[in-house]
């Protein structure tokens, strides 16, 4: 819904074109068709990655949700102290 129609075509008509060959049995024309959705899909995906990386602008793509770095590049990092409890040596 967000794609524009230059982005959604291309995939629409290979999805069309691999339908078609797939009601016929020419295997070279079907994995054609495959590698030519295969590469409308890649397009695609690459105009997603860079429409996030322009919407997350400061962020990293690969930092989980709340974990941002700081400006300088260096991660927030948090020390603490834990115990071990091993169930078995309580008496």
């Amino acid at each position: 819904d967000k794609l524009p129609d230059a982005e959604k075509t291309p995939i629409e008509d290979a999805i069309a074109a691999l339908k078609s060959a797939l009601e016929g049995e020419d295997a070279a024309a079907i994995e054609e068709k495959t590698a030519a959705l295969s590469q409308a899909a890649l397009k695609l995906g690459e105009a997603i990655y860079k429409s996030q990386g322009e919407a997350g602008a400061g962020e990293t793509a690969d930092a989980p949700a709340g974990e941002k770095e700081t400006a300088a590049g260096e991660e927030d990092v948090v020390d603490v102290d834990f115990e071990e409890v091993d169930d078995d040596k309580k008496s």
